[in-house]
């Protein structure tokens, strides 16, 4: 993914996340959501988030990671990536299953 030849300092790159999810959030229709989302990424980031959140309920079920790959073709280091995330990230999967998942989330 292409990068700044310097980043922003930290308070302004924090701004710009924080602003982002604050439009996210102000979209309740899920069709205003996928067409923020289409307008703002490209089909290729689209594509790799789609990724993970679908192997997020698998791993939540228990399935090994080259059954979750056979399944999905998403990459068995993507697979190891979204499970440690689900393990020790900031918290967002685990926000996200409860609503979508609420049978998986009281599992774990």
């Amino acid at each position: 993914m292409k990068q700044r030849i310097e980043p922003l300092p930290e308070p302004d790159a924090d701004a710009s996340f924080r602003a982002l999810a604050k439009a996210l959030a102000s979209l309740e229709r899920t069709d205003d959501v996928a067409a923020f989302l289409r307008d703002l990424c490209t089909p290729a980031e689209l594509e790799a988030m789609a990724d993970r959140w679908r192997v997020v309920p698998l791993l939540l079920q228990g399935l090994p990671y080259r059954e979750i790959h056979d399944r999905t073709l998403v990459s068995v280091t993507t697979i190891g990536r979204v499970a440690r995330t689900l393990e020790h990230g900031a918290g967002g999967y685990a926000a996200a299953v409860k609503r979508q998942y609420p049978r998986l989330a009281a599992n774990h």
